[in-house]
């Protein structure tokens, strides 16, 4: 979707109400046709996406410091697996409780201060993150919710401005390069924590790059994005035809949509099918994604001291090894996962317009089954996990771009940040703010009942695990049940 006000020379501006809170117009009179610049407009959009993707990349990596340096914080603050996977829970939590408050912001005040502002706080919570000594564990796990709050700001932001400079057809494209840096920065993460950790023997580096490159992306964002990103509604989607826009005269006879309270989005949301059932898709996805993310190089780890291929660390600073091999695997299957998945949803809607949650259903199903069999051959073959866990990343990677145009496309524009939110809010809520602590809980209540060894360390973490499995199964029921009601929900927010 092309912005109006970034996209075009345009003699009139849409009212005030529409600026805010980009309203869609009902019934729209025809006003004067006004060209469009077809010279820097479409550069300028192309560098603001490039923006977004750098600070999308950022976000992400930030998201998976802590996991690639898993095993030396916990050794540090001497914690157990269940509060281990109590710090990603409360980053989740802070994350999404945060989550409606800027879909709130978001959907009536400027967009680019919102986003600068995150930027600008969780970089800076990071960076102080690194001089946190061990006694003071709490002030870790603190620092890591902030983090949570500030990169809130951004997930529910960006995508709808990324929305708006692109019109349908490139849209998919653009948000599928968008979001390759949801596992492309994942992947980094981890390469960057457990590179830092081996270079200076000292993992409190980990936390001191991705503040650097936070400020040049508050820089690039105060240089090249507008100051006012608005939103390009449906009418003006409606009305743009053959390179020109029309835009409405402000007159009597023009009806415009009422501007809507929060709880009557909500609402709104609510009795839209397509958006519940797709979102709790995308919830046993972050289930699966939270899980893995934060235990598979421990996973290894363990596996690999029962086939006796590593020794047990027992100094300060451990090998990084699993951690920038799953980097690897985390960046290559995202990158290939989100381009597949974006290709293949362009080819089939062309003869089936349900095409995106069949797409979605199937990946989850096959993922599962990947991710299963990865569980099982552990103790035995890790050459075998390796590729199994890769396979299940690589289907669970082909929904990120899907799931998200599936919303944009069944929820009216005026409400798109407010359902990014919820989305956010409801996913991580059920999702990845419980799965890491979860599993650290079954693992430590499977631990509790043996002796210690390492044997007993591995199979409680592989027993627990295997509710990944069955959860993403759920998910792709989930996605099953979407694909009844896309087609009626789309054509109903097309209207709107």
């Amino acid at each position: 979707m092309q912005n109006p006000s970034e996209n075009t020379n345009l003699q009139s501006q849409p009212p005030p109400e529409e600026r805010n809170y980009g309203a869609t117009a009902a019934h729209v009179s025809q006003g004067p046709c006004v060209s469009m610049s077809k010279s820097d407009s479409p550069r300028r959009d192309y560098l603001i996406a490039a923006v977004l993707c750098y600070g999308n990349l950022i976000n992400f990596m930030d998201w998976f410091i802590v996991p690639g340096i898993l095993l030396d914080i916990q050794k540090y603050f001497e914690l157990s697996d269940g509060d281990t996977g109590l710090l990603h829970t409360v980053f989740i939590l802070c994350y999404m409780v945060a989550a409606p408050i800027f879909g709130y912001l978001g959907d009536r005040y400027n967009r680019k201060i919102i986003l600068g502002a995150g930027i600008f706080f969780w970089s800076g919570v990071t960076l102080g993150s690194s001089f946190i000594n061990e006694s003071y564990s709490w002030l870790f796990f603190l620092s890591r919710g902030l983090v949570g709050i500030g990169t809130a700001s951004y997930s529910t932001v960006a995508p709808t401005i990324m929305a708006d400079l692109f019109e349908e057809g490139k849209r998919t494209t653009m948000l599928s390069i968008f979001y390759i840096f949801i596992p492309v920065g994942s992947g980094l993460g981890y390469v960057l924590a457990a590179g830092m950790a081996d270079a200076t023997e000292d993992w409190h580096w980990a936390f001191r790059i991705t503040p650097c490159m936070g400020a040049l992306a508050l820089v690039l964002l105060i240089l090249l994005v507008p100051h006012r990103t608005q939103r390009r509604t449906a009418a003006h989607r409606a009305l743009s035809i053959s390179g020109t826009i029309r835009v409405a005269a402000e007159k009597p006879g023009v009806h415009r949509a009422a501007k809507t309270t929060w709880c009557q989005d909500v609402l709104s949301l609510a009795k839209n099918w397509s958006f519940v059932w797709s979102s709790l898709g995308l919830t046993a996805m972050a289930f699966v994604t939270g899980a893995l993310g934060m235990w598979v190089p421990l996973f290894l780890y363990r596996a690999q001291i029962v086939q006796g291929l590593v020794t047990p660390c027992l100094q300060e600073s451990c090998s990084s090894s699993n951690s920038l091999i799953f980097g690897g695997i985390t960046i290559g299957t995202g990158i290939l996962g989100v381009v597949a998945g974006a290709e293949v949803a362009r080819r089939l809607r062309k003869i089936n317009n349900k095409a995106d949650p069949l797409i979605c259903a199937t990946s989850m199903f096959i993922s599962s089954l990947c991710l299963y069999i990865a569980l099982m051959v552990a103790q035995t073959n890790i050459l075998s996990t390796f590729i199994f866990i890769a396979f299940g990343e690589l289907f669970l990677s082909v929904n990120w771009a899907v799931v998200t145009d599936i919303l944009l496309y069944v929820v009216t524009p005026r409400r798109q940040s407010t359902a990014i939110a919820l989305q956010i809010l409801v996913s991580h809520l059920l999702g990845d703010a419980g799965s890491p602590y979860l599993i650290g809980i079954i693992s430590n209540a499977i631990q509790a009942k043996h002796a210690h060894s390492f044997q007993w360390s591995f199979w409680s973490m592989q027993y627990s695990f295997i509710l990944c499995a069955f959860v993403g199964v759920f998910g792709g029921c989930f996605f099953l049940l979407t694909s009844f009601y896309i087609e009626e929900d789309r054509k109903e927010a097309e209207q709107l």
